[in-house]
């Protein structure tokens, strides 16, 4: 199947959906076999949540087809999800312990690995102290593995230096949220873009990277010409298919867009005044301003002069700003080409206050919702305290009630939780190439792929005594490791992910795990035992057990999952927070009467009362417009940007392993715009150097009318092409959050 054929056969041909053809893959010939019992899941890959079947049969996963009770993907599964029961029994699954020995990672027993662990985590927390430890987990690891790994690390060995992946992807929205709203997550749901007339779509690739959602947009619009779509990204893709106007700014400047488009929003009488009486603060992000203060901020940011800014054209603009205005309703969707900036938060800021100035939020058909890119950087992560400043339950390190609450729960002296944020991403790394942490423990990602201005950190990860657990090798990480640790994967364990529209999902355990692997809680357990804090652990008998004491940590939460026990989970198709109990049908829109949160009383005949602020009002803020953090220049006078594809999967550990998937996109290039390659004399499949200030790498050049001139896109998928070796680490300082969507480039022929 040729790249054609998948595009046929996927969300992302628009062009397809426009004239009714079938979008979506058939389910396999082993649908109607004999003896194939079909069990609910949910899909292993990006954070839609995507509802499946799976098709089990003599031991083994033989098929999977979509949940067509799943009110999230209604049947449909993109192509990777498709291939999903194929990456189970792949050639590189780790299937036994390994360590290193003599330079040389050789098989080892379950034992002697988890001894050689125990022992150097023992001698490093002896001699320097726990923070000369640290864990580094995934998005894609289960709530209840990140939680047991949460209460060890941080509630036991005494170390707040807990990070995960998803620092480098989804932090930025994270600290949106909560300075806009005074809570993480989005407001409202995926029911809204059934609903919406406008939809936004800011540095997303829709189309590819979060296909299904895609599909109910172009159902939207199949449905009824009417509706509008606009994109702001420096880059056309699949999603422009369906797309009434495409603004295309230069990478890194489109904050000043978003402040023109507020600014005829308010001038022209689009706003919702009673609503900006109500429920709206204005700040300039150190102390609360004026309606009129904002409004005066405002006059700098006309459309001539954000247009100058992007270059782009004023008119576009204006165009923007008027049909979001004008419609009843709208939904803006946003995803890494937002978040991964210097001023991601900023950024996030900014839609949010279109949503607020228009009060098209919290109610059907608006919300600004952030798209995830993991299937369980919400729940295991966001929600389960899995970064270095958070706790479980949306809690903070440094207020000592939470740290109170989660010692209670966690059943250790609340002295034993570091009152002291841990190191971010980057600074973790930093400190492990700088020698100052000497044991690290990795679950379920690839750092040495993922990430940024990889060159920096390669070395740091070679010395350091580092621990893999993972379900796949050779990586990039595990290439790197001294203890390889053989993981459980999808269908081999039972545990709970949370998706983008705060859904906790169940996955059911279908058959044994490979080999000798275990399920990343256990191995997390024996370790605890090993360390000597086995008596805390020891009633952790199953993932269940795990998850009820979860639980706990959400009780009287904004994120209250009192009534999601596995008994419930097991018969529904997920339930979205908040769901104080188990008679409760899970919350749609958060902030309104809708929500078992609401406080009636102190909202007074408000239509929303944002409860995580102390006076119940959202945030507008007035933002400077400041651009990226290595603008261009005259010796690299070109925007890098980097991002994935259709059919691959961040470091391709698991769509590498399937051949359908591979054949469709076998290898790395660089798209550049027809006119620059011209200019520069390249042509299509030439060979090119690709160059920054950090690295260099060779690729095959793909000239094709996507990236807007003096711009370059590198997918970063492939381990022979380590894309990172070129990208900056430079971080948003308010989420931590590296700049991967831009930095500064050169490309020449060779």
């Amino acid at each position: 199947m040729d790249r054609r054929e998948f595009l046929k056969a996927t969300a992302a041909s628009a062009a397809a959906a426009s004239i009714g053809v079938d979008l979506f893959l058939k389910p396999s010939q082993a649908d109607a076999a004999a003896g194939v019992t079909w069990h609910k899941s949910v899909c292993r890959f990006c954070g839609v949540g995507c509802g499946m079947m799976v098709g089990v049969k003599d031991g083994k996963v033989v098929s999977v087809k979509g949940d067509k009770e799943s009110t999230v993907n209604r049947g449909f599964l993109c192509v990777k999800g498709f291939y999903l029961y194929k990456v189970i029994t792949a050639k590189s699954r780790l299937r036994y312990p390994m360590i290193r020995k003599n330079g040389k990672l050789v098989r080892a027993s379950w034992d002697e690995a988890m001894d050689l662990v125990a022992t150097k985590f023992r001698e490093v927390i002896d001699r320097y102290g726990p923070d000369a430890v640290a864990f580094y987990g995934s998005g894609q690891a289960e709530t209840e593995e990140t939680y047991i790994a949460n209460k060890l690390f941080k509630g036991h060995i005494g170390t707040n230096n807990f990070e995960g992946n998803p620092r480098l992807c989804m932090a930025s929205a994270v600290g949106g949220y909560l300075t806009t709203f005074g809570a993480d997550e989005p407001v409202g749901s995926y029911d809204d873009l059934d609903e919406a007339e406008v939809f936004l779509i800011v540095g997303s690739n829709t189309a590819e990277c979060h296909p299904v959602l895609f599909d109910r947009i172009v159902e939207r619009k199949t449905k009824d010409p009417h509706i509008k779509i606009i994109i702001i990204d420096p880059r056309k893709t699949p999603t422009d298919r369906v797309a009434d106007l495409h603004i295309q700014p230069i990478p890194g400047y489109d904050l000043a867009i978003l402040h023109a488009m507020a600014r005829i929003i308010v001038k022209e009488g689009y706003t919702d005044e009673q609503f900006i009486k109500e429920s709206v603060n204005f700040s300039d992000g150190k102390k609360k301003i004026s309606y009129e203060e904002y409004k005066q901020f405002l006059e700098k940011f006309t459309p001539e002069y954000a247009a100058k800014v992007a270059d782009v054209n004023p008119d576009d603009i204006v165009k923007a700003a008027r049909w979001f205005g004008q419609s009843p309703t709208a939904v803006t969707l946003w995803t890494m080409g937002v978040n991964q900036r210097t001023r991601g938060v900023w950024l996030n800021n900014l839609i949010h206050n279109l949503h607020l100035l228009t009060g098209k939020i919290g109610k059907p058909g608006c919300d600004s919702l952030s798209l995830t890119g993991q299937p369980n950087a919400c729940g295991g992560v966001r929600e389960g305290g899995g970064l270095a400043h958070i706790l479980p339950g949306h809690r903070k390190i440094v207020n000592p009630q939470h740290r109170k609450e989660i010692a209670a729960i966690w059943k250790v002296p609340v002295s034993n939780i570091n009152p002291k944020p841990g190191k971010h991403t980057i600074a973790l790394f930093e400190a492990v190439a700088k020698g100052e942490i000497k044991a690290l423990y990795v679950m379920c990602t690839n750092p040495a792929q993922s990430l940024p201005n990889l060159k920096k950190f390669l070395k740091g990860m070679k010395d350091v005594f580092l621990v893999v657990a993972d379900a796949f090798h050779p990586t990039e990480t595990t290439k790197l490791a001294d203890v390889l640790l053989p993981a459980a994967f999808w269908s081999e364990k039972e545990g709970v992910y949370g998706c983008t529209e705060r859904r906790s999902q169940y996955m059911p355990k279908l058959v044994e795990p490979l080999g000798e692997a275990r399920w990343d809680g256990d191995i997390l357990i024996d370790l605890a035992r090993r360390l000597g804090y086995g008596k805390n652990f020891e009633h952790f008998k199953t993932p269940e057990d795990v998850w009820n004491e979860y639980l706990l940590t959400t009780k009287g939460r904004d994120m209250d999952l009192m009534g999601a026990p596995y008994w419930r989970l097991k018969k529904v198709r997920g339930l979205r927070w908040p769901v104080p109990t188990t008679d409760h049908p899970g919350t749609r829109h958060r902030f309104t009467e809708g929500d078992p949160l609401f406080p009636k009383d102190k909202a007074k005949g408000r239509r929303m009362y944002f409860y995580g602020k102390p006076d119940g009002r959202a945030v507008v803020f007035a933002r400077p417009d400041k651009g990226p953090e290595e603008p261009t220049d005259a010796e690299y006078p070109f925007a890098l940007t980097t991002g994935r594809v259709l059919e691959h999967f961040h470091t391709m550990t698991m769509t590498g392993t399937v051949p359908q998937l591979v054949r469709a996109v076998p290898g790395p290039y660089v798209e550049i715009n027809p006119k620059d390659a011209a200019r520069l004399g390249i042509a299509d499949r030439d060979t090119v150097k690709v160059i920054t200030r950090r690295g260099e790498l060779e690729l095959t050049a793909r000239v094709i009318d996507r990236p807007r001139e003096k711009t370059l896109f590198v997918p970063w998928h492939w381990s022979e092409k380590l894309a990172n070796l070129l990208t900056i680490d430079a971080f948003d300082p308010g989420s931590k959050e590296p700049e991967y969507k831009v930095c500064a480039a050169k490309i020449v022929k060779v």
